[in-house]
């Protein structure tokens, strides 16, 4: 599968970005992919190039870009240490305001390629990445036709930042999943988001998956669920293929 790794310049500096495409010819619909707080390491990349299997051409930044370079970061590793310790500094330093600003630049990139079909691009993120790509949906509703947030906490705060302030601006359909053994996303932060989603006319789906904790997806997480996993994947792949194709 085709794979590239280029530096975007943004506002804070250069942003290593990796694409992968599908084999043989485009153009192919356009997706952002907003890692988890754990960084960029082999099972990012491994989702990414599922979604580009499934026919889409697909950019994951790093968004820890501003810590400097740093090691590649093991799961396993760190939620046996301190994980506020190890991973604390390079979150401090992005966002979702952060990610919008990113994501700015990415599609002016973007702009330039000519293997992107249509104008309109699909976001999903992951843990701390879901907010993420909720937000930039409600930035750039004239750009982002889809949006997904899986087992992103946060989603629904006080916090200037929350992604539910962006609601009225989007004009995407969003799919939001959550665990029941979430802390960062509890029932009454699901049932806020879902109301403003609701209020400002989103198309949009909001569940819960029972028995998933929160990380379900990632396949290197000590609590990867496959059966949940599996029934995500399809929902994204049915909520992209709705909107982008």
């Amino acid at each position: 599968m085709p794979y590239e790794k280029i530096m975007v310049t943004t506002g804070d500096g250069q942003c290593p970005v990796h694409i992968l495409t599908p084999d043989g010819d485009g153009p192919w619909p356009a997706i952002f992919f907003y890692m988890d707080a754990l960084a960029i390491r082999p099972a990012i990349v491994d989702m990414a190039a599922r979604l580009a299997g499934a026919g889409y051409l697909v950019l994951v930044p790093d968004i820890y870009y501003r810590s400097g370079p740093y090691a590649p970061l093991d799961p396993k590793e760190v939620f046996a240490g301190d994980f506020r310790a190890i991973v604390g500094p390079m979150r401090a330093l992005t966002g979702n305001d952060k990610a919008v600003e990113d994501t700015r630049a990415l599609l002016a990139y973007f702009n330039t390629r000519e293997d992107v079909a249509g104008s309109r691009v699909g976001t999903v993120g992951f843990c701390m990445g879901g907010g993420m790509a909720l937000s930039v949906a409600g930035a750039f509703p004239d750009r982002v036709g889809a949006a997904a947030s899986f087992h992103g906490g946060n989603l629904a705060t006080d916090e200037p930042t929350s992604p539910h302030r962006l609601a009225p601006g989007m004009t995407a359909e969003v799919y939001v999943a959550g665990a029941d053994n979430d802390k960062s996303y509890p029932p009454e932060e699901e049932a806020r988001l879902d109301r403003a989603l609701t209020d400002a006319g989103v198309r949009h789906r909001c569940e819960i998956y029972p028995g998933a904790a929160h990380g379900w997806m990632k396949p290197d997480f000590p609590v990867y669920d496959e059966a949940a996993a599996e029934r995500g994947w399809d929902a994204l792949l049915d909520l992209f293929g709705r909107n982008l194709r």
